[in-house]
């Protein structure tokens, strides 16, 4: 069983993407009532939940929201869920689901196919300050 702190939400992530390390910095600096928690998808436990949540972690890279014991989102409704959490100015970003899930998720699969092209990607998987270690689970 996987010992996750239960009253947090765990965003898994591209460890080694430019622009899903920028996403992270973007929500960690927004997260005013810490909520999130974050764990690279090429981490240890990071293929861990994803099996645990039942998807193939060979199949999948896209980012995951994981409510333990609540639910899971990946993709577009993954982001949405975020901006929701987040709170304030961003939960305007929600009116985006009136935009079929499908379609989203079409312009989500574009811009991750072609993320490594237009941003870049690292060597190794983010880490994090010391400051920032908490945020982050091994």
């Amino acid at each position: 069983m996987l010992n996750l702190p239960q009253n947090k939400k765990i965003i898994l992530f591209d460890g080694v993407c430019n622009l899903c390390e920028s996403a992270v910095q973007f929500v960690i600096q927004h997260d005013k009532k810490d909520i999130f928690r974050f764990v690279a998808l090429q981490s240890k436990l990071g293929q861990e939940i994803l099996k645990h949540i039942g998807i193939n972690p060979s199949k999948i890279d896209s980012i995951v929201l994981y409510q333990p014991g609540i639910a899971y989102y990946y993709k577009s409704s993954a982001a949405l869920e975020i901006a929701k959490s987040l709170g304030g100015f961003f939960c305007f970003g929600t009116v985006i689901k009136i935009i079929p899930i499908g379609i989203r998720n079409q312009l989500y699969d574009y811009i991750a196919k072609n993320r490594y092209k237009w941003y870049g990607k690292k060597e190794h998987c983010l880490i994090p300050t010391q400051a920032l270690k908490m945020k982050f689970l091994e």
